[in-house]
Order: structure tokens, then sequence, then C-alpha cells
């Protein structure tokens, strides 16, 4: 089993290089559309600033790359700012023009990507970002992400901005964090995570053999 991991200089490549290694399988580090289209799985990491990272994508030309990776139907994992990155845009413009409200994403998954509302975190003497542990809320039953995994499982949250996903049967799970959001996707053989299942301890790492281990 090959796994690709996209490698455009916004990902948090060495956890997750990893946690993959630890469960068995080859770690193809790259931005070569030649090793990743020949990966049986890719994942799709990131940190970072949206607008810069739409910027390197560009760069690199994978663009392009992931919409052919997507659409060849190999199973594909976005995490953290990889997964907002599927989405149509976001409301983090860090970089972008003066004036600008939003940034466009690479739209494999209908969404917007807003920032935590500063005043109902504060009622609930939340801070942003929402850094640490929390729990996710199985929405969907029949997941592929989180087969043997029971509903309330907390897991490894690092950010400002969550998702609201247009197609709710797309919602695989949320998480309450001063206001429900969105927490993980999946859709035919795209799947995503705003948490950082790297970080996630045996929790995480069943998410991950979960992909790895994914067939539709």
């Amino acid at each position: 089993m090959k796994v690709g991991l996209i490698d455009y200089e916004a990902g948090n490549t060495s956890s997750v290089s990893k946690a993959l290694e630890y469960l068995g399988v080859d770690v193809i580090l790259s931005n070569n559309p030649i090793d990743l289209k020949n990966c049986d799985r890719i994942v799709f990491p990131g940190v970072g600033a949206f607008y810069d990272a739409m910027c390197k994508l560009e760069k690199y030309g994978l663009i392009s790359v992931i919409h052919e990776l997507v659409d060849s139907g190999v199973p594909f994992l976005g995490i953290c700012l990889g997964m907002q990155l599927l989405f149509d845009e976001s409301a983090e413009t860090i970089g972008s023009a003066d004036g600008t409200t939003s940034v466009k994403g690479l739209s494999i998954l209908h969404g917007r990507i807003k920032r935590f509302d500063d005043k109902l975190l504060s009622k609930a003497n939340l801070k942003i970002p929402q850094i640490g542990w929390n729990s996710i809320d199985i929405k969907k039953k029949d997941s592929k992400l989180y087969r043997g995994i029971d509903d309330g499982a907390y897991v490894y949250f690092v950010h400002s901005y969550h998702l609201e996903c247009k197609n709710k049967e797309d919602v695989a799970s949320t998480t309450e964090y001063g206001t429900v959001f969105d927490s993980s996707v999946e859709h035919g053989n795209i799947f995503g995570c705003q948490f950082h299942p790297e970080k996630s301890g045996e929790i995480g790492l069943r998410i991950l053999s979960n992909f790895i281990k994914y067939s539709d």
C-alpha cells in the first residue's frame, strides 16, 4: 500500500508521515503528479493560512492534479486546512488583497469556511483558536472513517476557522465549540477532518487505519 502525501509547503507532513508509517504503509511525500497518481491513497495535510496555501498549490501546479486524483476515484483525505481547501471559499483572507471578503478554494465539495464568532465564544469563556481535545458527534451511522469508533470520541483540534458544509448529507461528524460546526465529511471517495488524526492518539490512528482500509 502506497499513500501519497501532498507536499506543498503548507502541511504538517512529518507527524502525518510518522503516523501512516506506524500503520505499516509506504509514504510518498511529493508534489510530482506522476508520483501521486501512482499511489493507492492520497492524504492532503495543511496548516497555516488559506490564501497562502492556495497560492502554493497553484505554484506547484497541484490544483488540476488534485481534481484529477479525486475524479479518478482514489481515496482522498484532507486534514485541517487540507480539508478546508476542498470547499468553495474561506473567510480567512490573511495575505490576500485588501478589501477581499473571501478566498476561493478548490470547490471539490460545497460549503464555506467561517471564523469562529468572537462574541459567542467569549460568552462561553472560550478562546480563538480552539486548541486541544474535543468530542465528535458522529452523524453518518455507516461512516467509513468511524468504523469501530464510539460516538463522543475525543480528537485533537487546532483552528480558528470552521466548516459550514452546504450538503448536510456529506457531514460525517459535528463538534461543539461555542457553536456546533461540521468537523468531518465523507462524500464517496473524499474524506476530510478538521481535527488532526495524527495527533489524536489511538482514536486518530484508528481513523487513519479506516481510511487506509477504505473500499466502496
